[in-house]
């Protein structure tokens, strides 16, 4: 209902899409100045740093699109419209993530498709069979992770009521901690996004076994392709807090 609602103006979807393109290629803007000034960032040139912002972009942008309206749910639950998608006969979540579906967002994974092909040019990479399937494992695996912290986030919201801005800080905040490469970053923060909400399988760790960088925290060559499963227990984690969040829910009456 809402791509076909978006599609009946296809001039404004154009010039929409285009904006958030432009918006979000602002972050790459800000990398490309930095190295107007050095060589490297914390060891990384510039095509490993466009590397990491590609993988970021593009999963985090998939992530977004399928699950970003989720930050709208505190709203609901303050003004009881919660409770039209509970009488409704389909999955509460899906209903969730699908409310004002923005395909606008295609521009944030295009912008990073573009800047990851820039870098798979630029790149110096021993490409096996093993290397070449990991890369669409690991966006794939990225984007779970990524729409495991929205649904968590969203559960959080159950609760708070008006905590969009607290899972901003996870979901968008993240996917720019991910554009730059842990060197960067205090061993605490890295050892956090690894082992505590482990953003670091995004793009940190598949990353660094694809260039023939040492892994993060001096992790083992095999955990780059641990992706795949991390990215399945946080869905799961996710999936149990929405559970809980959804029993919780009281409605306001109204």
């Amino acid at each position: 209902m809402w791509i076909r609602s978006t599609m009946a103006y296809r001039t404004s979807f154009v010039l929409t899409a285009a904006t958030n393109f432009v918006t979000t290629g602002l972050d790459f803007v800000t990398i490309l100045l930095m190295f107007s000034r050095v060589d490297v960032l914390g060891g990384w040139p510039l095509p490993e740093v466009a590397f990491l912002y590609g993988m970021s972009c593009v999963a985090f942008g998939l992530a977004d699109l399928v699950t970003g309206s989720m930050e709208r749910l505190g709203q609901r639950v303050r003004d009881g419209t919660l409770d039209t998608l509970l009488v409704r006969p389909a999955p509460v979540l899906a209903q969730v993530a699908a409310d004002r579906f923005a395909l606008r967002r295609l521009g944030r994974v295009m912008q990073g498709a573009l800047v990851l092909g820039y870098a798979l040019t630029a790149v110096d990479i021993a490409w096996t069979p093993l290397k070449a399937l990991l890369l669409p494992v690991a966006l794939v695996s990225g984007a779970g992770i990524f729409c495991a912290v929205f649904v968590a986030g969203a559960a959080f919201q159950f609760v708070a009521q008006d905590a969009s801005e607290v899972q901003n800080a996870f979901t968008y905040g993240g996917t720019t901690l991910l554009q730059y490469p842990p060197t960067v970053f205090g061993r605490e923060l890295v050892r956090g996004v690894t082992f505590v909400l482990p953003l670091a399988f995004v793009n940190w760790v598949p990353a660094a076994y694809l260039l023939g960088r040492p892994l993060p925290l001096e992790l083992p060559g095999w955990v780059a392709f641990m992706p795949p499963l991390v990215s399945g227990a946080c869905l799961a984690l996710a999936g149990l807090a929405w559970r809980a969040g959804l029993r919780s829910y009281r409605s306001t009456g109204s």
